[in-house]
């Protein structure tokens, strides 16, 4: 891996920006490298209060304002739109006063690039909150997803944005982490073609898409944020590495944020082994490395690899990392005495210049009079109606949502009889609209920080949709408790609320929130996987007045819930479902929607059995040498649904394939009941022997199927063989000879047909010109 800082060379065939790099003073090129966070309220021109990145208090650098700041130029604007309880209009017009002073009075006259977090949805003020990555991952939809990231991209656009701060493509690898909420799932496969799908998606809006956290991130010690990650070379090359290569590769992702971990011992922003070595040497990225939110800072501050500012800025420079963010605290003067002292050559500092150029010459901001122009749109658009929230993006994110509900256990008393006269609707949850979203939604992100301001957002509670959804039956509230206080007042309304009523539903779960203020999110891990707060013994005091109860969860990560799935007459799954999910949740309860979502990440059987993954070898199973039983109470895949599928005749195009080759699976899925439904069908691959011990099953493809009662659709994965590589003893990339079992299942431990290929000739050694995707048909019958 080449980790030497040569000399730029351009990129693109447009001469622009190595033109304009040849004419750009030392500080015209740093002002280029970083981002100003002005963090203010643009209609009330007050500072905001709060951190909504960490320890941004104490890592915010003073500036003497914007005109002082960027006199010599401004590289990136930070989160106009996603700082404060902002109007789109008056967004629009701060907006268009900051492009039209960087075209006006600055030398070179060059626009800002403008960011915004999106993880689920545009993270401003009215604009639609989608539901939160684990249901993307839930849907099994790809599709779907792209189409909802092309809509998030068409608001971002529209606002004179060009970058988003989105997907995140963190494998889980343990239920602690608070920001399990922000991932797609626990299977890498999963996570990179539903996030390769997203980077599409938003990307064909003409913004840019950042992979998030390059890498690492998730594996974290004890599952606490921040932590340092001891993942071996293997883990990261064959788990953890693979969804950003399907993004950057098969995606065209434009940037990648580095991760904060350190892995082992060495910090990601300082690693020019994976943030040039890996991502541009072997994979070819030819885009932007932009820092995570003061990520060079922390190599001073928190990772001490670095003596002072300066030393910090040349680490994370010479790694690879080109655009400081969210502000310019390294890059400008401490950057600047690294190169005038002759410590750093400034052929560096072009590299990454050269980058940032070429990027923006692709958006349009070095066309002539670019800045002049993006003010104008921005000026144009502020004096028209802004509709961040159009009916046509709540019809997608509740779409994704119905996919996306899990059921995890039904004794039949779903769906809810027509004839229900009472129902008790119960729990934290089940009248609050915040419930339904995670961290990175505008609501639980930012409107904490500013208490009284409305949510600005139509959003129907859990209860409001049972009211709409059961119109001719009774519904009796009682709150019960809270989500993470250990007030038990309202213990004996509920249980007499649910003695006196046909079914209760407890809504119970999550509270979205940052740095410990919530129970799930940035900063909000856990050390226990039960319910938060005294959610379990309000359940169990529900449970013991002997009326049946349906527990709805809607949460950030995957409980503890062995206890629930035992007493319970149904248990249903929503990981944050956004605005429109309570909709989604009330139809799985009535029937009128079929449940098809499918478990992205196992459901734990105890805080102590993490981390886990179901990608474990033959020794990270249930053994009788060890009295921990670790396997979860429902595994990767599991969904239950309102009809039945059975699946039949596997067919294996051939029993020998080339290590080079590819083959194709075939079967046959049918709808056996009585009512529409779609069946996820997942096909797994085992390697019976291998040169290093191997997960003993993987996700090799997987197909949404909708049918209609009595249906039957053929469907056909071309697999490479590639999707059957690993990284051997010497550490490199390869297919082995050898037999490898296959088998078509409803979840990663329940096969239903089998199969074998054996993979001959000699071992092949992957390229990244190899096919990584499995080309999946679905043939009607």
């Amino acid at each position: 891996m080449s980790t030497d800082p040569s000399p730029p060379a351009t990129t693109g065939s447009d001469p622009r920006p190595a033109a304009l790099l040849a004419r750009m003073t030392l500080e015209e090129k740093l002002a280029q490298l970083v981002g100003l966070w002005e963090g203010r309220d643009h209609a009330a021109d007050t500072d905001t209060d709060g951190d909504v990145a960490p320890m941004q208090d104490s890592m915010q650098a003073d500036h003497a304002g914007f005109d002082t700041f960027a006199r010599d130029g401004l590289g990136q604007l930070t989160r106009v739109f996603g700082t404060a309880p902002v109007e789109p209009a008056d967004g629009l017009t701060h907006l268009a006063d900051r492009q039209r002073r960087l075209g006006a009075s600055t030398r070179l006259g060059i626009p800002a690039l403008v960011h915004e977090e999106c993880l689920t949805g545009l993270a401003a003020w009215r604009a639609t909150t989608f539901p939160a990555p684990p249901s993307w991952g839930a849907a099994f939809d790809p599709d779907l997803v792209e189409e909802m990231a092309a809509a998030i991209g068409t608001t971002m656009a529209g606002l004179g944005v060009h970058q988003g701060l989105a997907p995140v493509l963190d494998v889980v690898r343990d239920a602690r982490w608070g920001r399990v909420e922000e991932c797609i799932g626990e299977d890498p496969y999963l996570v990179g073609t539903i996030g390769t799908a997203y980077v599409r998606g938003l990307q064909s809006a003409g913004v840019v898409a950042t992979l998030k956290h390059f890498v690492g991130y998730s594996a974290s010690q004890s599952g606490r944020n921040l932590a340092p990650v001891h993942a071996g070379p293997r883990e990261l090359a064959d788990v953890l590495l693979p969804p950003f290569e399907m993004a950057v590769l098969d995606g065209g992702a434009g940037s990648v944020m580095n991760s904060y971990a350190e892995v082992d011992g060495l910090p990601v922003a300082a690693d020019a082994g994976l943030l040039t070595g890996v991502l541009r040497d072997r994979w070819g990225f030819t885009g932007t490395v932009v820092a995570d939110y003061f990520s060079i800072a922390f190599l001073h501050t928190l990772h001490g690899t670095a003596g002072d500012l300066g030393a910090a800025a040349e680490q994370a420079l010479v790694a690879g990392i080109d655009v400081e963010l969210p502000t310019g605290t390294a890059y400008l003067e401490p950057l600047a005495d690294r190169v005038r002292s002759g410590a750093l050559p400034e052929h560096v500092v072009d590299r990454a210049v050269l980058r940032v150029l070429e990027q923006k010459a692709h958006l349009g901001l070095l066309d002539d009079d670019a800045a002049a122009r993006a003010a104008d749109r921005a000026t144009a658009r502020a004096a028209a109606p802004v509709d961040l929230d159009p009916p046509e993006h709540r019809a997608i994110a509740a779409r994704l949502a119905e996919q996306s509900v899990v059921l995890l256990h039904d004794d039949g008393v779903l769906p809810l009889a027509p004839g229900t006269r009472r129902i008790a609707v119960l729990g934290p949850n089940a009248d609050d609209p915040a419930a339904l979203m995670g961290c990175y939604s505008f609501a639980n992100h930012v409107l904490p920080q500013h208490p009284g301001t409305e949510l600005g957002l139509d959003v129907p509670t859990v209860l409001d949709a049972l009211r709409r959804e059961q119109p001719d039956a009774e519904l009796v509230h009682v709150r019960g408790c809270d989500v993470d206080t250990s007030d038990r007042s309202g213990f004996d309304a509920a249980v007499r609320a649910a003695a006196d009523s046909d079914v209760a539903v407890v809504v119970a779960g999550d509270r979205a929130g940052l740095f410990g203020r919530g129970t799930s999110g940035e900063g909000c891990d856990t050390d226990t996987l039960e319910l938060p707060g005294v959610q379990r013994e309000f359940v169990e005091a529900v449970l013991d007045g002997g009326t049946p109860v349906v527990l709805v969860l809607l949460t950030g990560r995957p409980y503890v819930l062995d206890w629930a799935l035992a007493r319970c007459a149904a248990v249903v799954q929503a990981f944050f479902p956004g605005q429109e999910g309570a909709g989604a949740v009330a139809g799985v309860l009535s029937g009128r929607i079929n449940p098809s979502g499918r478990l992205p990440v196992s459901l734990p059987r105890s805080a102590g059995a993490q981390p886990y993954s179901y990608l474990h070898p033959r020794l990270g199973a249930a053994s009788p040498v060890t009295a921990i039983d670790t396997a979860p109470v429902r595994p990767f895949g599991f969904g239950l649904s309102y009809t039945r599928f059975s699946h039949s005749d596997l067919r294996i195009d051939r029993a020998r394939v080339p290590t080079d080759g590819a083959f194709t699976v075939t079967c046959r899925v049918r709808n056996d009941g009585d009512r529409a439904g779609a069946d996820v069908v997942q096909l797994y691959g085992t390697d019976t022997v291998a040169s290093v011990t191997r997960p003993q099953r993987a996700l090799l493809g997987y197909a949404r199927v909708p049918l209609e009662p009595g249906a039957a659709a053929d469907v056909v994965f071309d697999v490479p063989a590639r999707r059957l590589a690993l990284h051997d003893r010497r550490m490199c990339h390869v297919v082995e000879p050898g037999a490898v079992e296959l088998f078509v299942g409803t979840s990663c431990t329940d096969p239903v047909l089998h199969g074998v290929v054996e993979l001959v000739g000699p071992v092949h050694e992957v390229r990244v010109t190899d096919r990584r995707i499995v080309e999946v048909r679905v043939v009607p019958c």
